[in-house]
């Protein structure tokens, strides 16, 4: 654990993702409840959820940001738009933050900026303070001295600048004001009776998935020691406990044992503010009451020791944006929440920033775009519906993608939906079809972050689209707040369906296909619905494929299937035995490791844990398994497939609340 500066100045620094470089100067150079966690602000977290500007002009997200140049410790450093494909940040620390100093004096936290940041990422900090020397030296330092350990050069990406913001003369003031906030300074406000005024200091709540919010109500404060055994004397008051001896869990459940209605943990002298969370096991049992860390004040030891009564309240106070974005396309971003004081919420946005780069190379790619929506509003039971032409020679294309894209009502986060919801896109192109109504594509929403886009392949349902007009419907929950779409369809030609016949490559097409199982309740009776189908293999296949989208939602006693783990099995004639296994369901960060594919980061609830077979802001991609191998493909119903699905290897069983699994599955011929 870093140690604290001496010096405890008022800080704000700004890190800035941005298109950046450095000229050399001349001669030198638990998972949260759904009733709190996406929409309900915890004043624990750093909330980049700007709120509506009460002016119509000013920068927004998606604006092309402007020129700039500032002096660092090292040169000059200079933003030009369009100069280079990378991104840059500013990050806003001030020692009246508790969450901040946890941020900056953790290791864990800052080795993950030095481990993690992507290199097309620049790292700009400035000051709002009068400070800003010691300041910009101050955070070099501990950077510095957290990358001698690394293998990984970052140091020339990371850049800092002893001039204050206000003092700057160019664009970026004007977004960290402009861009009010709703984060919050969390403090704690100390009273008794012989102080002529209250004593405000600032706090870290314990890690927001492991204990309830501290409500803003006055209580005494009482000294329980170490915190470390239960004392009889606590019931309703605040425990105030010092650091050391046991962990955090073991002090605030011996406090809650006491009937204690809060714990504040105190930091020893010298120590920075923690990051208090549980351990392993340790998270599995629930406490009930509130916990925060703030530094030892000697004011209150000594009221206490001298029995006079103190009173103790939380309070948040309202505080500046503390960070934004220039993506490589040189366009502002917000930078979303951060859950928790770790360095990790920047390099995921900058993971991010890299998977946008790269989508929007891939869509320069050739292909005949049908544009289905455009900045469309999805509510409601009807959602959103278009009717389409496709297009002339459609037989001639082997490769189907979707472009979709979730944005808000307004730019600014503040205004999307609270929610994650599941998002399905339906196609109709023949209404007496049994195939009407097939779904084409589907996707999870972000909690409360308007930046998702994606690219999916769904060529082998080419086949769903045979006529020369569809009807395309984009829906999810009908009570949910309404998303803006844009959906477009990109055909082209491929090579993924190439089959080898000696030294003969064939570019097969999918031609037919055929519909199977779908979902439902995962109880008791999940499987027994499943029963095994005969099919035959039409005339001229050379391949066959699998093709399922298959998610688990809900939660029961066994947290499934949202955050279980559930395996679901296509099994062919009996012995060629297909498994899809949701293995990261529940883990800790199972969907951070999908930012890279496009999984919207910093959202404003549980974004981060592994789920059962999606995330959070993300695509559902489809699975896909080449069976030929496995069937008989003489053409006589010889094959025969049957779906099944299991928890911890057997069938579900859940005592109340079944979750339930959304699921279509296809065979897909090819010739």
């Amino acid at each position: 654990m870093a140690s604290l500066r001496s010096k405890f100045s008022v800080l704000w620094f700004v890190v800035v993702f941005v298109t950046a470089h450095v000229s050399e100067a001349v001669g030198k150079m638990k998972l949260i409840g759904d009733d709190e966690g996406a929409c309900q602000y915890n004043d624990n977290m750093i909330s980049l959820r700007s709120s509506k500007s009460s002016s119509a002009a000013g920068p927004e997200p998606g604006d092309q940001a402007a020129a700039f140049t500032v002096q660092t410790l090292d040169g000059e450093f200079s933003y030009q738009p369009g100069a280079q494909r990378e991104s840059l940040i500013i990050h806003a620390f001030t020692n009246k933050s508790g969450f901040l100093e946890c941020m900056w004096s953790s290791e864990s936290s800052l080795t993950s900026l030095v481990q993690d940041l992507p290199d097309s990422t620049q790292v700009l900090f400035l000051s709002l303070d009068d400070s800003a020397i010691s300041d910009a030296l101050w955070m070099r330092e501990q950077l510095q001295r957290v990358a001698m350990h690394s293998k990984k050069e970052v140091l020339s990406r990371l850049h800092f600048s002893p001039v204050p913001v206000f003092s700057l003369g160019n664009w970026i003031p004007n977004v960290l004001y402009y861009w009010t906030s709703t984060s919050r300074l969390a403090q704690v406000v100390f009273t008794s009776k012989g102080w002529k005024m209250p004593i405000i200091i600032k706090r870290v709540n314990a890690r927001y998935d492991w204990l309830p919010r501290w409500s803003e109500r006055t209580c005494q404060l009482m000294d329980a020691g170490d915190g470390c055994e239960p004392s009889p004397s606590l019931a309703g008051a605040v425990a105030w406990v010092s650091e050391g001896n046991c962990s955090f869990f073991t002090k605030v459940q011996s406090m809650a044992k006491s009937n204690a209605s809060a714990v504040l943990v105190y930091a020893l002298p010298g120590n920075p503010l923690q990051d208090m969370n549980c351990v392993e096991d340790e998270c599995n049992t629930t406490l009930s009451i509130p916990a925060a860390m703030v530094h030892l004040e000697p004011s209150v030891v000594q009221a206490l020791q001298s029995g006079q009564l103190v009173y103790v309240s939380p309070q948040s106070t309202p505080a500046p944006n503390v960070f934004f974005g220039i993506d490589q396309q040189g366009a502002l971003a917000e930078m979303g929440l951060f859950l928790y004081p770790s360095f990790s919420f920047v390099s995921w946005q900058a993971q991010w920033f890299d998977f946008y780069a790269d989508l929007q190379a891939k869509l320069q790619s050739p292909a005949k775009v049908v544009p289905v929506f455009d900045k469309v509003q999805m509510q409601g039971e009807k959602g959103a519906v278009a009717t389409v032409v496709m297009p002339l020679g459609l037989s001639e294309f082997n490769v189907l993608e979707l472009d979709a894209s979730l944005s808000c009502p307004d730019k600014r986060d503040v205004s999307c939906a609270h929610w994650d919801h599941t998002v399905q896109l339906f196609v109709c192109c023949d209404h007496l079809s049994p195939f009407c109504n097939m779904e084409l594509g589907r996707w999870i929403t972000a909690f409360r972050r308007g930046t998702g886009r994606w690219l999916t392949d769904v060529s082998p349902l080419l086949p769903l689209l045979d006529s020369n007009k569809c009807t395309l419907t984009m829906k999810t929950v009908p009570w949910a707040m309404p998303w803006i779409v844009s959906l477009n369809l990109r055909f082209s030609i491929g090579n993924q369906t190439a089959n080898f016949t000696g030294d003969v490559e064939e570019e097969l097409r999918p031609f037919r296909v055929m519909s199977l199982y779908s979902g439902g309740t995962f109880d008791k009776n999940y499987n027994k619905r499943y029963l095994p189908v005969k099919f035959p293999i039409p005339t001229s296949t050379k391949k066959v494929e699998l093709y399922a989208v298959i998610t688990a939602h809900g939660y029961d006693d066994n947290k499934c299937g949202e955050f279980c783990v559930t395996s679901h099995h296509f099994l062919f004639n009996s012995v060629f035995n297909n498994t899809l296994i949701f293995d990261s369901a529940g883990t800790p960060l199972g969907c951070t490791t999908r930012v890279k594919e496009g999984a919207v980061p910093n959202e404003y609830g549980t974004w981060l844990y592994g789920r059962g077979g999606w995330c959070d802001g993300l695509q559902v991609n489809p699975w896909r398994i080449d069976i030929t191998n496995q069937l008989d493909m003489s053409g006589a119903d010889a094959n025969t497939v049957v779906y099944f699905g299991l928890f911890d290897g057997q069938d579900p069983n859940p005592s109340k609340d079944p979750g339930y699994i959304i699921m279509s599955s296809f065979l897909v011929f090819y010739k």
